[in-house]
């Protein structure tokens, strides 16, 4: 399932399960969607090309947990609810359900009914079969799905017929509504594959053997060239327009801006500021740049086992402090962001219900106040003016992905800085789909410069901060343990009450603002480009707030031309 879980950004970083955001400092630009589609009909048929400078990692629903990977799968995939442009969830005709979910009056019991029509691209009906068997999979700890935090929630899961399904939750749960805008996976091709099995299985790294519910159908992937998708001639729904897409890989976001200038690409999903002037220019290329359910962070990883002489620099509370007063976050926004963003101080969206304002600690730049920290935590200058203890250095590795020019740019800063007070930070950019498999995922790295997009509206954050979500059951990977914060977390989804749970999260955002597992360096929004070709009505415009918004209701666009 898409999951109601976080998703690590491959582009300018990405949004949890914070409210949709309100207003940011960076307006949409003067190439509006408005101006789009003038004078088009819809017409069937064309390629859409969109572009991606980083290869997915898997399309099996179960465990894609990265942009690159849910932006394919959202080709293929129909979710059992979808989110309308404001996050509520609704039916839509491309949706698995047939009506919203019925709720018993005590919030535990979940009623769901699917579409008698909908069916596999193998032409094997979707029932309720399938739904039970992914949900009961997902909270199954031995098969490692990153969407296990909400579905362990769940006390059983009952067939009432071959199209109803009734889950019923072990206590109430808030955002257990939001874990229904997913995908389900096919029973009928899965259900003799051994738990543990299942993450290797060639299902969502085969195109031949994953069998999908989606618009369009899985034709070829050439890794780190292009996957590619056909219209399914038989698909169930309402037939989309555009006939194949294109989902093509470059070696950075640079050449991914010049291909799109050119008309080699139709859409990119995440513009790196820098190149907004040069892309506006371009008469013909709309630019769509709106508050976004993103942050970036820079986390440290509190397992002593991932450094030399397992000692973990980190550990200190103070020297995390620290490191917080030596960043210029509002810097990084003014000049890397160029106004596009705005600073964080928690984990809670700014201008969502959860914003806890001042409840948050804030670290404005101060590097004397760092110096002060650091020393008062136990730290001394060496000869060559790196701090020292316990006859230790003070030097890590910050990982990112390679490609991402904003990351590459923070990176740089962030080594700067914290020169400035005394340690010595050693930028290491990856490839993405290799690094969130073998390094993020079960937590092997020192310190990340990475982000999460939220992917629903609601703030629970548990399955990053939580200790019974390390890897590789959860996504807690940088092996972060608060006994108050996990106690907190439970206590904030046990209520409906919407205004008990602002109260609970303020808790939450001035624990985790002190303890600072990471740094909240900023919110931003990723620039979408659009080139000539692509059409769609108002109605159907991309949706910044959303996750997965830039392609909004892609299923009624069209292209024309070659």
């Amino acid at each position: 399932m898409k999951f109601c879980r976080k998703w690590f950004s491959v582009l300018v970083a990405l949004l949890t399960v914070g409210l949709l955001l309100s207003g940011c400092s960076s307006a949409p630009t003067a190439n509006t969607v408005s101006k789009a589609n003038a004078n088009t009909q819809p017409v069937d048929g064309g390629t859409l090309t969109v572009s991606s400078f980083s290869d997915i990692v898997t399309l099996n629903p179960l465990f894609i947990q990265d942009t690159a990977s849910q932006d394919a799968a959202t080709f293929l995939f129909a979710n059992v609810y979808d989110l309308d442009r404001q996050g509520n969830l609704v039916v839509e005709p491309w949706s698995l359900a047939k009506e919203l979910p019925k709720i018993s009056a005590d919030g535990k019991t979940y009623t769901v009914t699917l579409k008698d029509t909908a069916k596999w691209s193998d032409g094997q009906p979707v029932t309720a079969d399938d739904l039970i068997y992914t949900i009961n999979t997902i909270r199954n700890p031995e098969v490692g799905s990153p969407g296990i935090s909400g579905y362990d929630k769940v006390a059983s899961v009952k067939k009432v017929n071959e199209h109803t399904v009734r889950i019923t939750l072990k206590q109430v749960y808030a955002p257990f509504k939001y874990y229904l805008n997913a995908a389900v996976v096919p029973y009928h091709i899965l259900k003799d594959v051994k738990p543990k099995e299942l993450q290797n299985n060639a299902y969502g790294k085969d195109p031949a053997k994953t069998v999908t519910d989606g618009p369009w159908k899985w034709s070829e992937w050439k890794e780190k060239q292009y996957l590619s998708f056909t219209r399914d001639p038989d698909y169930w729904g309402p037939k989309p327009h555009i006939q194949k897409i294109i989902y093509k890989i470059y070696a950075d976001q640079n050449t991914e801006v010049q291909a799109l200038i050119k008309g080699d690409v139709d859409l990119n999903t995440g513009l790196p500021v820098t190149a907004l002037s040069a892309v506006k220019q371009r008469k013909d290329i709309r630019v769509i740049l709106a508050p976004g359910p993103l942050y970036e962070y820079l986390a440290f990883n509190f397992k002593p086992q991932n450094f030399p002489g397992n000692f973990d620099p980190f550990l200190g509370q103070k020297t995390r402090q620290a490191i917080a007063y030596a960043l210029n976050r509002q810097g990084m926004v003014n000049d890397i962001l160029k106004g596009t963003g705005r600073i964080m101080n928690s984990l809670f969206l700014p201008g969502s219900w959860a914003d806890p304002g001042s409840a948050a600690v804030n670290y404005p730049y101060d590097p004397n106040k760092a110096k002060e920290l650091l020393k008062e935590d136990g730290w001394t200058p060496g000869p060559d003016g790196i701090l020292r203890k316990d006859g230790h250095r003070f030097s890590f590795e910050l990982q990112f992905n390679a490609g991402n020019s904003r990351r590459e740019a923070v990176a740089v800063v962030i080594q700067q800085e914290l020169k400035n007070v005394g340690i010595e930070v050693k930028p290491k950019a990856i490839d993405f789909s290799s690094w969130i498999d073998q390094n993020v995922n079960p937590g092997k790295f020192q310190a990340l410069l990475l982000a999460w997009s939220l992917t629903n509206p609601d703030p629970d954050q548990e399955s990053i901060f939580s200790s019974k979500y390390f890897p590789p059951a959860g996504q807690n990977n940088i092996w972060y343990k608060n006994p108050t914060l996990d106690a907190l977390w439970v206590k904030g989804y046990s209520t409906n009450d919407q205004n008990e749970r602002k109260k609970i999260y303020a808790e939450i955002a001035k624990e985790i603002s002190t303890d600072l597992p990471y740094v909240f360096l900023y919110q931003y929004g990723t620039p979408e480009g659009l080139g000539p070709r692509v059409h769609f009505e108002h109605k159907d415009r991309p949706a910044p707030s959303l996750a997965e918004g830039y392609f909004y209701h892609i299923q009624n666009w069209w292209v024309t031309g070659k």
